[in-house]
């Protein structure tokens, strides 16, 4: 406790002047001592990884002219992690052959992430800092489970946009602010069966699919395609189904001439 206490003193001015919140950063702070164990506090995470991964690989080899089923199909290409955590979406693009860049505000996540990537051999680029303090332009970037977290999502929309080049694709996943999503991240997943800890997700911090393309419009940004990721209790495992995004989706968006950032919509509601 003393060490994390330390670590987010040390970083509270970059937290305080970056588009994230210092009470975020703490809950994921503390999970990092199991956040590669696949029965820890990431369980629902390490659950999700191999159907994020399937989203996010055919899309980047279709948008890259790539073949899926050669051994390294993104070689060459620069990735950015955004909020990457311990590493669990890092890891498995960098075997596909990604120069890969993770970033994430809370420390101890970094430190997990660097000591699990070298004990396995890959070289990805981890870093304790914002999306604001990185520097350069990558072909792709990713943010998942991300933008329920921060207190300005159309700020961050726009921040990725910045740091694409100009022929590059953002994906994104996330929840979506319904009955469904309540019943199943906050009633089910936190408070019944304590896959997560209770607090981890606020269902008004949630965003609709329709109210991220507007958002990502703004921000420059031409919604691609939008997936959703399907839980099957009995399996307990995913898939991704078309159409079914009332509680998880991932969303692939491509660079456009847009007008600017803007604000979060007034007035959302449960419905």
């Amino acid at each position: 406790m003393a060490t994390m206490t330390a670590n987010l003193r040390a970083n509270g001015e970059n937290a305080a002047a970056a588009n994230v919140s210092t009470e975020e950063i703490a809950k994921f702070q503390a999970l990092a001592h199991d956040v590669w164990d696949p029965k820890g506090s990431f369980r629902p995470i390490h659950h999700m990884t191999a159907v994020r991964m399937e989203f996010i690989a055919a899309r980047l080899c279709q948008h890259f002219g790539r073949d899926r089923a050669s051994p390294k199909p993104l070689q060459g290409l620069s990735l950015l992690d955004v909020g990457c955590g311990g590493g669990l979406a890092s890891e498995p693009l960098a075997r596909l052959g990604a120069t890969v860049t993770g970033i994430d505000m809370a420390p101890d996540m970094i430190e997990a992430a660097r000591l699990h990537a070298a004990a396995v051999g890959l070289p990805i680029d981890y870093h304790c800092q914002a999306l604001e303090e990185t520097k350069g332009r990558f072909d792709a970037i990713i943010s998942l489970e991300v933008l329920e977290h921060l207190p300005d999502v159309p700020a961050f929309l726009q921040s990725l946009k910045d740091h694409m080049k100009p022929e590059g694709t953002l994906i994104v996943s996330t929840l979506n602010r319904s009955p469904q999503a309540y019943a199943f991240a906050i009633v089910g997943a936190e408070q019944i069966f304590r896959l997560l800890p209770q607090g981890t997700h606020d269902i008004k911090a949630f965003i609709k699919p329709s109210e991220l393309s507007a958002m990502a419009e703004q921000a420059g940004l031409t919604h691609h395609e939008t997936c959703g990721m399907v839980f099957d209790p009995l399996r307990m495992d995913w898939r991704l189904q078309a159409g079914r995004t009332e509680i998880n989706y991932i969303s692939q968006f491509l660079p456009s001439e847009g007008p600017g950032p803007m604000s979060p919509p007034d007035g959302w509601d449960l419905g």
